[in-house]
């Protein structure tokens, strides 16, 4: 496909190229009376005969139905005849549009709604007037088709994940579509993904459900975390007894700080065992 669609540039570009050759003895006579015409009412006549063509703009001028020079003319200013002599200006620019919101039915039966912004702009003003009747208006049908022809073949979380990819592949489709036209496409983003209104909250409540299960399981770890430093506690504490009595000071200290209040505590038991020998 691509060899043909070179084929075809390469064809409509010496046609182009070979367009301003064999006049006939019609046409020449009729450039004689124009040009004859032109030096009768040379006063009036040079403000037709002038044309201006800005730096980012190019014009193809067609005298009889054939481009002249097999070329585009501009910047500068140039003479063309009034009579025989038709112009198209064409803006290099780089022009950016905008895709209106596609329904596309994706792989796994989801139904989306997709918009993206294209980014182009002429490269051979020639091609762009002989090949294609409205080079705009062809670019964005093309781009409105190529984005439902390579959205459709993608899962949902395809869409969602890998944005980037798919605005490469539109880019390099048009890409190529567009060159027999003269046009380089530059950049396409993809804006936009709307979800329906109930996929929408089911994949709200998918991903709440995900968050509460996350939660639940850094409780579960929390508290495993407790247990084993109680244990260790524990073991420390009953390695040593007079560390469960600093630990009983400790904690009268704590309590008198918050609130005044009357503590009744036990005397250690290693105390009341000396007596009762």
């Amino acid at each position: 496909m691509r060899d043909s669609m070179r084929e075809e540039s390469m064809r409509t570009s010496e046609n182009v190229n070979s367009s301003h050759r064999g006049l006939s003895a019609c046409d020449y006579v009729l450039i004689i009376i124009s040009s004859l015409l032109v030096l009768v009412t040379f006063p009036l006549t040079i403000w037709f005969c002038i044309k201006m063509v800005n730096e980012y703009e190019r014009a193809v001028i067609f005298r009889l139905g054939r481009i002249v020079s097999g070329r585009a003319k501009g910047p500068g200013i140039f003479f063309v005849l009034p009579c025989t002599d038709t112009m198209r200006k064409m803006d290099l620019r780089t022009i950016s549009f905008q895709i209106p919101p596609q329904e596309i039915l994706t792989r796994d039966s989801v139904t989306v709604s997709v918009d993206a912004v294209v980014y182009y702009r002429i490269v051979e003003p020639t091609m762009a007037v002989v090949s294609v009747e409205n080079a705009d208006a062809s670019t964005k049908l093309l781009a409105m088709t190529t984005l439902r022809n390579a959205l459709g073949i993608k899962t949902l979380s395809e869409i969602l994940t890998d944005r980037e990819e798919m605005a490469d592949r539109m880019e390099n489709i048009l890409l190529e579509a567009t060159r027999p036209w003269g046009i380089r496409v530059e950049r396409v983003e993809l804006k936009d993904v709307r979800l329906p209104l109930e996929l929408q909250r089911a994949m709200a409540a998918e991903a709440e459900a995900t968050r509460e299960a996350r939660a639940k399981v850094a409780a579960a770890e929390g508290e495993v975390q407790a247990s084993r430093a109680l244990r260790e506690a524990a073991q420390v504490i009953s390695e040593a007894p007079s560390a469960l009595q600093l630990r009983y000071l400790q904690t009268l200290n704590q309590i008198a700080a918050e609130s005044n209040s009357t503590i009744v505590f036990p005397l250690p038991m290693e105390l009341l065992s000396a007596f009762s020998r």
